[in-house]
């Protein structure tokens, strides 16, 4: 695959404005509803692998890709580091407990492919693991496919410089430390290495029936709306007819009356140390002009 040159980052000027990025995201999350609609009524299953360096930019595709979704028939699978006990099976086992039955599409948080990736660096696998992973792992998609799976493969694609830009935001943003770890920032002392992995892992799996699909993503506005498109492009559904649904009228009440406010354990209204001091209610509230939920 043709890689960009070193630091060569857009996350700056240049990237998709928000207004024509959340009007366009709107419109794919209607079709991506659409998508599920069609996944369930025809008993369809859908892998969809999300891989990429770290601070690449899948969380955040996922998070709009799932925003909209029923999570009954949508779910995302991020697995923790194998048990001892996990370490001793086939090792594509604990992701085959996770594949969909019928009616279900199933997003991969990283997947089978941590072998060919952060195992082969940074030396959690020997050779012969991942030679056997590089043999294996095409019979294993092919059974997939053959099986009636639609999967589909996505590689975020991050600069250095771009990549290292968002490792500093999150050492000091505290509602996104939690996403960087030791290990994250090892990913800049190696970055080569990890380049020479994903050109090797790219060579073996990048498969006719399951081909891999590289998603620039530099521009995280442009890089969601870009892998959206594109997966909806590569499945055939269609609208499925729902049925028509009509609002009952509410009844008029019959005598009922709601116990004291005092009996019941209400959390504190930190709200109110926000409104100005000549601002009511917040709309819905609960006021004697309602009869509340009871």
């Amino acid at each position: 695959m043709n890689q960009r040159p070193r630091g060569a980052g857009g996350g700056g000027p240049g990237r998709l404005p928000r207004a024509p990025y959340e009007k366009e995201l709107r419109r794919l999350q209607i079709e991506l509803v659409k998508l599920q609609e069609w996944v369930r009524a025809e008993g369809q299953r859908v892998v969809v692998v999300f891989e990429g360096r770290d601070a690449a930019g899948k969380g955040g595709a996922i998070k709009r890709f799932t925003a909209r979704l029923n999570p009954r028939v949508v779910r995302t699978v991020a697995l923790p580091v194998p048990t001892d006990r996990e370490r001793t099976q086939w090792y594509f086992q604990r992701y085959v407990e996770q594949l969909p039955a019928a009616g279900e599409i199933v997003l991969f948080d990283r997947s089978w492919y941590n072998r060919a990736g952060v195992e082969r660096v940074m030396g959690f696998c020997t050779e012969e693991e991942h030679r056997r992973f590089l043999r294996q792992c095409p019979v294993f998609e092919r059974m997939l496919v053959e099986d009636g799976i639609l999967l589909r493969k996505y590689w975020f694609s991050v600069s250095d410089a771009e990549q290292e830009r968002r490792f500093r935001q999150r050492l000091s943003d505290p509602t996104r430390r939690w996403k960087i770890s030791a290990m994250d920032l090892e990913s800049i002392t190696r970055w080569e290495a990890y380049s020479q992995a994903k050109d090797e892992m790219f060579a073996g799996t990048d498969l006719p029936e399951a081909p891999w699909y590289v998603v620039e993503s530099d521009d995280k506005r442009a890089a969601r709306i870009n892998m959206i498109a594109h997966l909806l492009s590569t499945v055939p559904y269609g609208d499925v007819r729902l049925p028509r649904l009509r609002l009952p009228p509410r009844p008029a009440p019959t005598g009922y009356q709601r116990p004291p406010r005092h009996l019941q354990t209400y959390v504190p209204d930190h709200a109110a140390s926000l409104r100005a001091p000549d601002h009511g209610p917040a709309p819905g509230a609960d006021t004697a002009g309602g009869r509340g939920d009871g």
